[in-house]
């Protein structure tokens, strides 16, 4: 239990994976060379595109909900929904792109995850 409570810490405070004191970002989403307490390098997680695709297919689906019911239950003019949904999207976005980032990082090093190779399954005749 404590170790999941480790974890959900470190990944809303953008924490090192492995001692959970140093900073797990140098910028808002920079990652950062290493972290400041273990020495940790960070040069060996890598996200990918993940965490954008996790935001656009998330945010999408509760972003494109939002839009119907307002539109079906009140119907209004759309400078309504450009009012509402505009700034919605954006800070959304925002808080979504490093949560997701964090949560791929932390769990990357604690499941010892890393790139995938192919290899050759030659058999020998």
């Amino acid at each position: 239990m404590a170790d999941q409570r480790r974890l959900i810490k470190d990944i809303l405070f953008g924490r090192c994976p492995r001692c959970g004191i140093g900073q797990l970002f140098s910028g808002y989403l920079s990652v950062g060379a290493r972290c400041s307490s273990c020495e940790l390098d960070f040069a060996v997680f890598d996200p990918g595109d993940g965490p954008a695709v996790f935001v656009i297919l998330i945010e999408g689906a509760l972003a494109m909900t939002g839009v119907l019911w307002v539109e079906f239950t009140f119907a209004p003019p759309l400078w309504v929904h450009a009012a509402i949904w505009i700034p919605t999207v954006s800070i959304l976005t925002l808080i979504l792109l490093r949560l997701i980032k964090s949560t791929l990082l932390v769990l990357q090093h604690r499941h010892s995850a890393g790139q995938g190779t192919m290899e050759s399954n030659k058999t020998e005749s």
